[in-house]
């Protein structure tokens, strides 16, 4: 048990973290006083490289470093970065700097500003590291967890019953602290003003996981690395490359099943297609020199399923480009949504509501659509126990969360045009945007209730289709590029709001983006993001309609497909 919890310390710290890291946004508007556009584009920017750089740490972990080398070394950096962003608040270095101890914008001098970006780029790598190694690494300690487990539960039955009690105890405690770190950082948002104390506890609690987990550094299982897949896709454009201008055999596909005689033993294999065949190259036998010498090469020969699962991932690239679209609607989440609830009106009856209810409010809501769909899915799988039944099942979920990214463009410009208005009536346009306007952050809930759908849906979906077409070798790779496409999109939506400004002030005269909420035109940008996701939706119908669906292998079929994925479903739901 001590192994589980070691790890699960990471995990409640991230959780914890979590909370206090959403109300980013704010700080930057309320003490560093920025323009919310230039504060949302650091929040997308750093929000979206998180997402982007587990393609690269999972590639480090599997070819070089393996799952401990990289969650230490990420857990570093996320425990540093945690630490200077608390050393960047103004109380913290106001000695040194000379500077005073206020939360104003004339307390925060450079070196604040560099310890700052310096923390937000840790915070990113340490981000980015613990979502590729840490469910590999909890998955390669199952052996010892359950070897702790056998022995605490033995020395629980030869000590007697109260030792028994204490084991349950222990076995509960865990789902006791997921619950009870979430809750604490709502309180710590919720009623610790300070931000230094907020990012010092957050901090604290990074330190002292990293600690807890380094007391065990010498008993964990620790597996070499074995190798990255992502490397058999550099391996194939060499290879195919290479051969580009060479006189190749002209009975290809008796050479194709010869190059995959005694294959991988790893890989099942792929039945070749004639698309993409400039690709087919790479799998071709030269007459010069021999076989065993070029297999020697791997460079320059590539077996068949290598060159097929080249060929599945450049197919799958206007997915991936869908998926960037429904980035960049979602980047709009904790960055303009959450400006506008800091000008509305947070009070239900005699209660204050804090910002952080939005948070929660949109974590359930994802919840709850996750859990609609994944039922409504699993009724269609057990009446249809067809490989097509599968691939509907995710694609009509992708285009499900693509309508939802619309419908929630559409609630967000329909509430802040009423904002602008009620702020207009009440002559608050030329007022900074922490001025209230009479209306309530109530109007809000749709619009995080739909984006919470968008995200829990295409989730699921992505993942979902992923599954089902990617080659087995793949499947973890492929789900890190979708995720890696969801963070460009959230980093282009800083570009999308300079392009639509600069077409705005040529068109009409004036950027629907100024320097306050209340004299911008956010809803227009709202009703650009609602077309671009309306096109998005016609494209991928299109899409999905005319794909290449990849078949199942028989290899693949020796299992029955739909139980294995009957499982999931029933997992996700629990």
């Amino acid at each position: 048990m001590r192994t589980f919890f070691r790890i699960a310390g990471i995990m409640w710290a991230d959780v914890f973290a979590y909370y206090v890291l959403w109300m980013m946004m704010v700080y930057l508007t309320d003490v560093w006083k920025l323009d919310f556009t230039h504060a949302a584009a650091i929040i997308n920017i750093w929000r979206g490289s998180a997402l982007v750089l587990p393609l690269l740490f999972v590639h480090l972990a599997d070819a070089f470093l393996g799952n401990l080398c990289t969650l230490l070394l990420t857990s570093l950096s996320y425990t540093l970065g945690l630490g200077l962003l608390w050393m960047s608040t103004p109380p913290v270095l106001s000695k040194i700097n000379e500077n005073c101890t206020e939360y104003k914008p004339e307390c925060i001098g450079d070196q604040q500003k560099q310890l700052f970006y310096a923390a937000l780029a840790l915070i990113a790598v340490g981000m980015a590291g613990h979502l590729t190694s840490l469910p590999s690494f909890m998955a390669e300690q199952t052996q010892l967890i359950e070897n702790e487990f056998m022995a605490t539960a033995t020395r629980a039955e030869e000590q007697g019953g109260g030792s028994g009690c204490c084991l349950v105890c222990r076995s509960m405690l865990g789902g006791f602290m997921g619950i009870l770190i979430p809750i604490i950082g709502l309180i710590i948002v919720t009623y610790v003003k300070p931000w230094g104390v907020q990012f010092g506890v957050s901090a604290l609690f990074a330190l002292g996981s990293l600690v807890v987990f380094l007391s065990g550094i010498f008993s964990y299982n620790y597996v070499s690395p074995q190798g990255s897949e992502l490397t058999i896709v550099f391996r194939v454009f060499v290879a195919a490359f290479r051969k580009m201008f060479c006189r190749c055999p002209q009975d290809v596909n008796q050479l194709y099943e010869s190059n995959d005689v005694g294959g991988a033993e790893n890989h099942a294999f792929l039945l070749h297609t004639k698309s993409l065949r400039c690709l087919d190259k790479a799998a071709i036998i030269l007459p010069q020199p021999t076989l065993e010498e070029q297999q020697q090469q791997r460079w320059k020969l590539c077996r068949v399923t290598e060159v097929e699962a080249t060929k599945i991932s450049i197919r799958m690239i206007p997915l991936w480009i869908t998926i960037i679209l429904c980035g960049l609607v979602s980047a709009i989440g904790d960055t303009y949504f959450l400006q506008q609830a800091t000008s509305l009106n947070r009070k239900l009856g005699r209660i204050k509501l804090p910002l952080i209810f939005l948070l929660w409010f949109y974590d359930q809501s994802k919840s709850l659509f996750t859990k609609i769909f994944v039922m409504a899915a699993s009724i269609t799988t057990l009446f249809g126990r067809q490989t097509s039944t599968r691939r509907y099942v995710s694609s009509i979920g992708i285009a499900i969360s693509i309508m939802f990214s619309v419908l929630c463009c559409i609630a967000a410009a329909k509430v802040e045009t009423r904002r602008l208005e009620t702020a207009r009536n009440h002559g608050l346009i030329d007022k900074p945007d922490n001025e209230k306007v009479g209306m309530s952050m109530f109007w809000l809930l749709p619009q995080f209730a739909l984006l919470g759908g968008l995200d829990g849906i295409r989730e699921f979906s992505v993942g979902y289709l992923v599954n089902d077409q990617a080659p087995n070798s793949m499947i973890k790779y492929f789900n890190y590029v979708s995720m890696g496409s969801f963070g460009v999109g959230i980093m282009g939506s800083a570009v999308s709001v300079y392009v639509v400004g600069r077409i705005s002030k040529k068109i009409s005269g004036i950027n629907w983006f100024q320097s306050t909420l209340n004299k911008s035109r956010l809803d227009n940008y709202y009703w650009v993001l609602a077309a671009l996701s309306a096109v998005n939706l016609v494209g991928f119908v299109l899409l999905a309609w005319f794909y290449r669906y990849r078949e199942p292998t028989d290899e693949e079929l020796e299992e029955p497909e739909f139980e294995e994925t009957e499982t999931n479903l029933f997992n996700h739901i629990e």
